[in-house]
């Protein structure tokens, strides 16, 4: 699974040697007497005895990151080693309920997400947050599930540990890269399995948000939220299909016209990862967008045409929420 996340093959032999020998050292009376030596120990033993470097600095740099300051491990066989233990440990923990409660964290789970956040955050590892769930969890275990477990399932217990990552990664966007809260927020919403390309997100979507059309664009995105919402609880969701026939007047053709075409732009921008360049472009879609509410009534009393101008800002809503959830910036 990690060579289909684009892990190189070269790194497997060593990583395989390293995972053997991680924890061996734990055996050993110096380790005992002086804990806060695992790991070093066993990599300086493995430096005398071994000949490949990669085991050995795998080994030496598995408990690393230990705090937010400190260094990941230098190599991909030390952090990846350094992810499964943790990864592993979390389910293992979550799994029989021994979850962290308020300031209570006896077992050094938010230690160990953080760790796992920070070693995806600065390294280069190709591995998206899903693969470590799905490595960590094993899907076969039902009948382990229904008799042993605190979770019924892998799927509940996946969706459990996926929460407390997402909480550890919104701290270190925080706490550690210094992002605001409402961008954070706005960030994650639209997605966390990729740590980079959320640090990604967020460093553009901070460096555009000063912009006044941004800030009017996020205001109306949360405008056109409301309207959905109190939509729903009404029982009127947004079709799928926008009726263009029932879209008559100016402002709505032109807001129809000017998103299906940018949403493409905007589409390719993404792909590309130019975050930076798709929320300037989000951006000059302001007038169309405050043309329309200022002359178009949603919430029309004509069955038809409510539910054609609520499938546009549906669309709307859907084609440029990809890279953030604007509604959650704080407009003042």
């Amino acid at each position: 699974m990690l060579a289909a996340a684009g892990v190189a093959s070269p790194v497997w032999k060593s990583l395989l040697r390293a995972t053997e020998l991680a924890k061996t050292d734990l055996t050993c009376e110096l380790v005992k007497e002086f804990t806060e030596l695992q790991g070093e120990v066993g990599g300086l033993y493995a430096k005398e005895q071994l000949d490949d470097e990669a085991v050995k600095d795998a080994i030496y740099w598995q408990y690393r990151p230990a705090s937010s300051d400190d260094k990941i491990p230098p190599t991909p066989e030390g952090q990846i080693l350094g992810l499964v233990d943790r990864i592993q440990t979390i389910v293992s923990m979550f799994r029989i309920g021994a979850v962290p409660t308020g300031s209570k964290d006896p077992f050094g789970l938010r230690r160990a997400a953080n760790g796992i956040v920070k070693i995806l955050a600065e390294s280069q590892l190709p591995l998206p947050l899903s693969v470590l769930y799905d490595l960590a969890v094993k899907k076969d275990l039902t009948e382990y599930y229904e008799k042993e477990s605190k979770v019924k399932s892998p799927e509940e217990l996946i969706a459990i540990v996926s929460e407390f990552i997402t909480e550890r990664l919104s701290f270190y966007l925080k706490d550690v890269r210094g992002f605001a809260y409402d961008v954070v927020s706005s960030v994650l919403a639209a997605g966390s399995d990729d740590v980079r390309d959320a640090i990604a997100r967020a460093e553009a979507l901070t460096s555009v948000r000063g912009s006044q059309d941004f800030l009017a664009i996020s205001a109306a995105f949360k405008r056109i939220k409301n309207i959905l919402r109190q939509a729903a609880e009404k029982g009127e969701a947004a079709p799928t299909h926008i009726a263009e026939s029932a879209l008559t007047q100016p402002e709505e053709r032109r807001l129809l016209a000017e998103s299906s075409e940018l949403a493409a732009k905007v589409a390719t921008l993404r792909q590309e990862r130019n975050y930076a360049a798709a929320l300037e472009a989000i951006a000059t879609l302001r007038p169309s967008v405050d043309a329309f509410f200022d002359k178009v009534m949603v919430m029309a009393p004509e069955p038809e045409l409510r539910a054609a101008r609520l499938a546009l800002i549906q669309s709307v809503l859907d084609g440029f929420s990809g890279i953030a959830d604007f509604s959650e910036i704080v407009v003042s």
